[in-house]
C-alpha cells in the first residue's frame, strides 16, 4: 500500500536493525524517502539494537559496533539531525514496557502465520523459533507507537508487520481508549540482490554497501546475474529476468524503456549495460562518500547525536507510557516529574 502525506501533523518512525552497514537495497526500501520526510514531517529514526538479537543474540559485539556504523550510514545517506531524532532502542526502555503490554493480547499463532516471519525463519533455516524472533511485530509494533508514528517509510516485506501493528492499535483503543495512532506504510522500491535470487541482503551476501568504493562497485556491478539465455551479445534478451534491467528501471527511469528495447532486440550487451548502471550507482553514491567522510572526522558529535536524540525519544515515551498507563487504571502512583 502506498500512501500520500496528507498531514502536517503526521510523525514518520522508521529504523534499522543495527546487525552491520546498510547498503543500497535500504537506501532505495526507505533512506532515500526519509531523507525527503524530515524536510516537512516530524520524524524518529531507531537504531533497533533489541531487535538485532533476534538473529544475532550470539555476537552483542557486532551490536555495539553497528549502532555507531549504521548513524553514520545514516549521516551519509543525508539524514540531519537538526531535524530528525536519531535514538538507540535500548536505551528507550518505555518500547520494551509497550512491547510486553501489546504481548498480552496477540495471539502466537497470528504471529506464527505472519508471512514476512514465515519466510525470515526459512531463510536463515529455523526450525524452532525463539520468544523475540516470533514476537519481532509485536516489538516493532511498541516502536511505532511509542511516539504515535503515522507514517512508517519501509519495504514491501514490511507489510505483514505494519497491518500486524494496525491490529493491535485497534484493539488496544477497543480495550481501554483511545490513545494509539493506526499507522500506514509508505512502501519504497525493492532493489534486488546481485545474485538476482532475493532481494539484496548484508546477511546473504548480495549487497553493494552505502561505504563501498569506486572500485568496490565496478567489481560488483560486473558480477552480477544478468539473462542466463544470452550467451553473445547479438542474442537476444529477456529484460524481465535479468538483475540489471531492475537497477536500470531505479536508477535510470528515464532510460529504462531504451535499454529494454534494445536488450530484446539484442543490440546492446550486457557489459555495455552494466558500464551504464555502474555510473548511474556512482551518481548515488558519491555525495554520500563525501559526507562520510567529513562525519568520519568527528566521532564524538555522532554519540552526542545519539545521546540527545535518545533523550528526546524517551521523554516522548515516557508521556506515551503515562496515556497508556492512564488507560489501563495502571496509574497507580501517576508521576508528576521526569523524577
Amino acid at each position: 500500500m502506498t500512501i500520500s502525506i496528507q498531514s502536517k501533523q503526521d510523525i514518520v518512525l522508521t529504523g534499522d536493525r543495527t546487525t552491520g552497514k546498510l547498503h543500497l537495497g535500504h537506501y532505495v526500501g526507505s533512506l532515500r524517502s526519509r531523507v525527503q520526510l524530515q524536510q516537512q514531517y516530524k520524524t524518529y529514526i531507531m537504531l533497533a539494537d533489541v531487535q538485532a538479537l533476534t538473529t544475532h543474540f550470539h555476537n552483542p559485539g557486532l551490536l555495539s559496533q553497528s549502532v555507531r556504523q549504521v548513524a553514520l550510514d545514516y549521516l551519509s545517506a543525508g539524514i540531519d539531525p537538526e531535524r530528525a531524532t536519531i535514538f538507540v532502542q535500548s536505551m528507550v526502555p518505555e518500547i520494551a514496557e509497550l512491547t510486553i503490554f501489546y504481548s498480552m493480547f496477540v495471539t502466537v499463532s497470528s504471529l506464527r502465520h505472519n508471512p514476512t516471519v514465515k519466510h525470515e525463519a526459512q531463510e536463515r533455516g529455523y526450525d524452532d523459533l525463539y520468544y523475540g524472533f516470533l514476537g519481532y511485530p509485536v516489538s516493532q509494533a511498541a516502536d511505532i507507537t511509542f511516539c504515535k508514528a503515522s507514517l512508517v517509510p519501509a519495504g514491501e516485506d514490511q507489510i505483514p508487520h505494519i497491518e500486524q501493528t494496525r491490529k493491535i492499535v485497534r484493539r488496544f483503543n477497543e480495550l481501554y481508549a483511545p490513545v494509539l495512532v493506526e499507522p500506514q506504510i509508505l512502501v519504497g522500491e525493492r532493489l534486488e540482490g546481485l545474485d538476482g535470487g532475493s532481494k539484496m541482503s548484508k546477511s546473504l551476501g548480495n549487497a553493494i554497501s552505502l561505504d563501498a568504493s569506486s572500485a568496490e562497485v565496478n567489481a560488483q556491478i560486473r558480477r552480477a546475474k544478468t539473462d542466463p539465455a544470452r550467451i553473445h551479445k547479438t542474442d537476444p534478451g529477456h529484460p524481465e529476468v535479468c538483475t540489471i534491467y531492475g537497477y536500470h528501471c531505479i536508477f535510470r527511469k528515464e532510460g529504462s524503456g531504451e535499454i529494454r528495447e534494445n536488450c530484446i532486440k539484442g543490440t546492446i550487451g550486457c557489459t555495455a549495460c552494466k558500464a551504464m548502471i555502474t555510473e548511474a550507482v556512482e551518481d548515488v553514491l558519491q555525495p554520500i562518500r563525501e559526507r562520510r567522510e567529513r562525519y568520519k572526522q568527528r566521532p564524538k558529535d555522532i554519540d552526542d547525536m545519539l545521546m540527545a536524540g535518545t533523550a528526546k525519544a524517551r521523554k516522548v515515551a515516557r508521556q506515551t507510557m503515562n496515556e497508556v498507563r492512564e488507560a489501563m487504571k495502571m496509574n497507580y502512583f501517576p508521576i508528576t516529574s521526569e523524577h
